[in-house]
C-alpha cells in the first residue's frame, strides 16, 4: 500500500486570537498529516505563539500578502516531495473533518483540485450578503473566460495533487489569489471539483477584507482574471 505525503498549508497573518486552538486541533486530532504555518510578517504575538509551541512554522521577512504566503507553503511542499497540499486558513473557519473527503477524489484519480465550497448544500456562515453577491460575480466570469464553473470561487479551503503544488510552487497570485488562482489551474486543464463543506465565521480578529476593500477587490479580481486570460498563452512561450 503505497502511502501518501499530506501536508496542510496555514497562512497566517495576525491570528494571536486563533492561532493555538486551530493547530492544536490538528495535532491532537489530526496527526496522520503534516502541516506547516507560513507566519507572514505578522506584526501581533503570532510568532510568539508559533515559537512558543514548538509549531511548524517558516517567518517571512516581509508581509507578502496571502497569495505569497500560500505560495510559501506550496514551495514548502514541492521541496519536501509531498503528494497532496491542504490549504486552510489560520482563523478557524476551516473545519479539519472535512480532510479526508476534500482529498478523496484526489487519492482517487478523479480531481487534481477539489474546493471545498459553503454553496453546495449552504449550510454554516455563508459570508455577508455583499460578498455573496461579489462571489457570484466572480463565478460568472470564470465561467465565460474559461469554461469552468466555479460556485465558491474565493473560498480558500481547497487541496491540490503534485501537478498543481508544482504549478503553484511557480506561480501564484499575490493579492486576493483565490479566483486567479481557479482560472491558473483551468488554463492547465485541471480536473476541479467542489465538495460541500460547513464553515463557521472567524474565531477571533478581524478579516482582511473590509466592506470598503471589498469593492477594490471585485474590481481588481476581475480585471486580473480577464488579463490572465488573455496573456495566458504568451506567458507559456
Amino acid at each position: 500500500m503505497i502511502t501518501l505525503k499530506i501536508l496542510i498549508i496555514i497562512p497566517a497573518y495576525n491570528e494571536e486570537k486563533n492561532i493555538k486552538q486551530v493547530v492544536d486541533n490538528l495535532i491532537h486530532n489530526y496527526p496522520q498529516y503534516d502541516y506547516v504555518i507560513i507566519n507572514d510578517c505578522s506584526s501581533d504575538n503570532t510568532k510568539k505563539i508559533l515559537e512558543k509551541n514548538n509549531y511548524n512554522h517558516i517567518d517571512l521577512p516581509v508581509n507578502l500578502g496571502i497569495g505569497g504566503g500560500v505560495q510559501t507553503g506550496y514551495k514548502y511542499a514541492l521541496e519536501k516531495g509531498y503528494d497532496i497540499a491542504i490549504q486552510m486558513d489560520g482563523d478557524g473557519q476551516h473545519d479539519p473533518k472535512f480532510f479526508s473527503d476534500i482529498i478523496d477524489s484526489i487519492i482517487n484519480g478523479e480531481a487534481d483540485i477539489v474546493i471545498g465550497s459553503r454553496f453546495i448544500e449552504k449550510d454554516g456562515f455563508q459570508s455577508t450578503k455583499i460578498r455573496r453577491i461579489g462571489i457570484n460575480f466572480l463565478s460568472n466570469l470564470i465561467k465565460i473566460v474559461c469554461g469552468k464553473r466555479v460556485k465558491d470561487v474565493t473560498s480558500g479551503y481547497r487541496a491540490v495533487n503534485r501537478k498543481f503544488i508544482e504549478i503553484y510552487a511557480k506561480e501564484y497570485a499575490q493579492d486576493y489569489p483565490e479566483p486567479e488562482a481557479i482560472v491558473n489551474a483551468a488554463m492547465h486543464n485541471a480536473r476541479i471539483l467542489e465538495y460541500p463543506v460547513i464553515m463557521s465565521e472567524r474565531l477571533g480578529g478581524e478579516s482582511s477584507i473590509s466592506h470598503f476593500k471589498s469593492v477594490y477587490y471585485m474590481i481588481k479580481v476581475s480585471l486580473a482574471i480577464i488579463l490572465y486570460r488573455i496573456t495566458f498563452n504568451k506567458r507559456r512561450i
